[in-house]
Parts: structure tokens; C-alpha cells; sequence
């Protein structure tokens, strides 16, 4: 049975809508909120929107404005704001009950019988949910535990590029140097080494000699850190005990959305299985059907021993973070991980339905197929505008890299990014160097708006190079 409403009933349109923003009742509330938020505040500053309200893939702020919505949140609403479907079933549970810590409710178990439905080959049947804290960084705090406890190590492996969380065990892992200023010292033995990246140069020529991956796929990014990795576990003089787990977003978000090599998370897996560690995917950004598959590590058949969820997961942007991990980890006692809010019931429901939505309406493919065109657009947007450098991504993932003059173009993307919000369309920007267009649309996005949109993101990129080279 095909849930209500289908998806292009669940937006307020197929168009932006805009007049001049910011509008007076939002610049009202933006001033409001300086005097009396946090100076930590940090999206208003990018993007002035004062909201209001949001249906599918569109958002309408207090002055009435109507944007198509690129960024979801950050990857939150997988299946759009305020899905009918989704939230029908929320209602009803907040009129029961909303916190239950970690009784047993109907609402849990089937939550947890879902994910392990939708988990990939490995996990299916064979896997633990836990629940800790609401968000992204307790599920990672979860897996740090999970690591040592098991293993008897502390030492952690992450990868530049990543970004794991900010708090302290997770802020460990984290890879950016800004949201570490001033918070030191983190966690003991937290190393980094590199990521595939392929805007970036690597070893050339026959890379098979040091690439310790059974079937080298002869890329030297890819070579490379998994060489890094090894040395990391196997070499005498690495410089920090071999590590308790290996973490690892199989795409890099905040990176950049950089997608690795086909080989690269394989050969992961082989080094972890050499050294007794723990493989562990963030799938906080990557999963619940963000790439197109239910988890991106299905795009390499890879299984990780634990994977970390959060973002999507809640359905209609309740917040829950989650770790499942395959069943032989289970060794904790009682209250071996805990937290609060692990038994946020109404989110537990909103994931069960985004679940049913997404598989009712078939937005695993929908999403590669729009993804797919998105990325096209930019393509041909390329092929006569030599500041864009790489275009990466899957399902509704898409990363843009921009270059001026041979260097990282963050004010280029920034101006971008304003141009399109005057526009009426909101996207973010990511990478090391703040370089890349990030686009993470709810994946209820019509292929109607994915043109919409990408019809106005080209005209702004064009108009701000145009500007930039007069």
C-alpha cells in the first residue's frame, strides 16, 4: 500500500517565492536573537532567515518569503519538513507518552526491528541497537566506548577532512582544527591520516608496491592512506599505540562530500580484521537513504562492525542518535552506555514511518535519480566554467569544488551561496577549505523543483563569476 500524501502534494510549492530579504520581521528577529543568543550562534550569520514555517522540500520564513530548501537541515529531513505521514503518527504518541528512558514500548521494538531491517548484509540479524544522547556526537561518544571496551586499547584512528562531533571524545575525532581552538588537550592517542581526496595531487605511476590492499586500484590518494592506516597498526616506530578502532565517514560531509575510491573502505576493513580493531562508519550524514541506499556503506558492500546514526533517523527532525554494532560486541553490563533522553518515543515512531514513507514511495531510486541530474547540471555547467574542479556525490549528496587562480575559492562559493539565497534557493557550503557547494535536499525533492532549483544555482554561479571577473 502506497502511503499519503505522494510527494509532490507535500510542499507549499514547486517554486521559490521571494521578495526582498531579509525582510523587516526578519531582521527584527535576527537582532533579538543577537542581543540574547549565544555569540556561538553561527547559520544566521551565512543565511538571514528568521523561519516560520516548512512543508516538503520548501521553507517559509516570517515575512512570508518561500525558499526551495537545498540543506534539509543538514541532512535532517530525509523525508522533508513536516511530512503528513510522518507527523500523524508523532501526534498521536506525544498524547501517550514521551519519555521512557529505556523501557520496553511497542514504539522501540519496532524502531529497532526496522533499522535492522534496512541495515547492511553483516548487520541484518546480526546486530545491537543502543540509544544514548539525542544527537550525532553521543552516538560517536558511544562507539569510542564500544571500541575500548572491547578491545582493551585506547589509541583512535579518524581521517583528515572528517568531522565526527564536538564533544570531547567525538571533537577527538573530529579533524578540524578550528573547532578544537582553545579545548585542548582531547583524548590520548587520536591520530589522523589522509582521505582519499581527489582534488587533491597523490602518488603517480604503480602505487601497488606500498598500497597494502589486496586488488590496488592504482589510485594514489587511495594508496596512500591506506598505507598511512597500516603504519598506523603495524609499524614499529608509528608512534602511538595500534589503535582500538578505525572512524571513518564512507563519504566525507563536512569534508567536502568527497567519495572515495572503490577500493578504499575494503581495504579498511582488511586492515581492521588484521589488527583485532573495530571498523566503525559515521553514517550520521551519509545514512537513512541520504546517498540513495539506506546506509552509503552499501555502495561498496563493505560491513562495519559498528556504524553511528543520528540526523535522518528521527524522521521529522526529533532528535535521536543511535549505534548499531554487530551482536559479538555486546559485551557491556548493565548500564554500560546510557543517557537521558534514549527513550525519545516520538522519535522512535517518526523513524519508523520515514521508513515506511521511504520505502512506499521508492526514494532510494527517486534520489539517485534526481541526485544524478542534479550533478549533470553541473556537469555541463563545467564544461565552460573552469573554476568548477570536481563534482562529487551520490543520491541526493552533491559536492562542487571551486577553484580561482589555482586555490581554494571560499569566497567565490560564499558569494554563491548568497546569490542564491537572495534567489530564493538555500545551500551550504563545506570542504577543508570552505571551497565546495554542499547540497543535501530533503530526498522528497521533485524532479520539478530539482530543475527550479538548478536553473537558479547556475544563473547565481554565472552572475558571481561574471561580476568576479569584471
Amino acid at each position: 500500500m502506497v502511503t499519503s500524501p505522494p510527494i509532490d502534494e507535500i510542499h507549499f510549492s514547486m517554486e521559490p517565492d521571494v521578495e526582498t530579504v531579509p525582510g523587516p520581521q526578519t531582521k527584527r528577529l535576527l537582532e533579538q536573537q543577537k542581543e540574547l543568543d549565544s555569540n556561538a550562534v553561527a547559520y544566521p550569520r551565512r543565511i538571514p532567515v528568521a523561519l516560520e514555517e516548512a512543508k516538503g522540500a520548501t521553507i517559509r520564513d516570517v515575512d512570508g518569503n518561500t525558499f526551495l530548501d537545498f540543506f534539509a537541515g543538514i541532512g535532517v529531513l530525509n523525508v522533508g519538513h513536516s511530512n503528513p505521514y510522518v507527523l500523524e503518527g508523532v501526534h498521536e504518541q506525544l498524547d501517550k507518552i514521551t519519555h521512557t528512558v529505556d523501557f520496553p514500548t511497542e514504539a522501540r521494538i519496532e524502531f529497532i526491528e526496522r533499522l535492522n531491517d534496512i541495515a547492511p548484509d553483516g548487520l541484518s540479524g546480526n546486530s545491537k541497537v543502543i540509544f544514548g544522547g539525542p544527537s550525532g556526537s553521543d552516538a560517536i561518544e558511544g562507539s569510542i566506548k564500544l571500541a575500548k571496551h572491547n578491545t582493551g586499547r585506547h589509541g583512535l584512528l579518524a581521517f583528515e577532512g572528517s568531522y565526527h562531533g564536538t564533544t570531547a571524545g567525538a571533537l577527538s575525532l573530529t579533524a578540524g582544527k578550528n573547532y578544537k581552538q582553545g579545548y585542548g588537550p582531547l583524548l590520548a592517542d587520536a591520530v589522523h591520516v589522509p582521505f582519499p581526496n581527489p582534488s587533491e595531487p597523490g602518488p603517480t605511476g604503480d602505487v601497488g608496491a606500498f598500497c597494502p590492499a589486496e586488488n590496488c586500484c592504482q589510485d594514489g590518494t587511495c594508496a596512500r592512506a591506506l598505507d598511512a592506516v597500516q603504519r598506523k597498526f603495524e609499524g614499529p616506530y608509528g608512534g602511538h599505540e595500534s589503535p582500538a578502532g578505525i572512524w571513518v565517514e564512507p563519504i566525507q560531509g563536512e569534508g567536502g562530500v568527497i567519495v572515495p575510491p572503490e577500493g578504499f573502505l575494503k581495504g579498511l576493513r582488511d586492515i581492521a580484521d588484521d589488527n583485532d580493531a573495530l571498523l566503525i562508519f559515521d553514517e550520521i550524514q551519509t545514512g537513512f537513504g541520504r546517498t540513495g541506499k539506506w546506509f552509503a556503506a552499501e555502495h561498496w558492500d563493505v560491513t562495519p562492525d559498528a556504524m553511528t546514526m543520528a540526523k535522518g533517523i528521527g524522521g521529522t527532525g526529533l532528535p535521536v542518535g543511535a549505534m548499531m554494532y554487530h551482536e559479538q560486541y555486546d559485551t557491556w553490563g548493565p548500564g554500560g552506555h546510557v543517557g537521558t533522553f534514549r527513550g525519545n518515543v516520538p522519535a522512535f515512531v517518526g523513524g519508523t514511518l520515514a521508513i515506511e514513507y521511504i520505502e512506499s514511495h521508492s526514494l532510494l531510486d527517486h534520489a539517485t535519480e534526481v541526485g544524478m541530474y542534479i550533478r549533470s547540471r553541473f556537469r555541463e555547467l563545467a564544461e565552460d566554467v573552469p573554476e568548477i574542479i570536481d563534482i562529487r556525490g551520490k543520491g541526493q549528496f552533491t559536492g562542487v569544488e571551486f577553484k580561482l587562480d589555482g586555490k581554494p575559492a571560499k569566497p567565490l562559493v560564499e558569494a554563491i551561496q548568497r546569490e542564491c539565497y537572495h534567489r530564493g534557493v538555500l545551500v551550504w557550503y563545506a570542504g577543508r577549505h570552505k571551497s565546495a557547494l554542499r547540497l543535501l535536499p530533503p530526498l522528497v525533492l521533485t524532479q520539478r523543483q530539482a530543475e527550479v532549483g538548478m536553473d537558479i544555482i547556475i544563473e547565481s554561479i554565472r552572475d558571481v563569476l561574471a561580476d568576479h571577473n569584471e
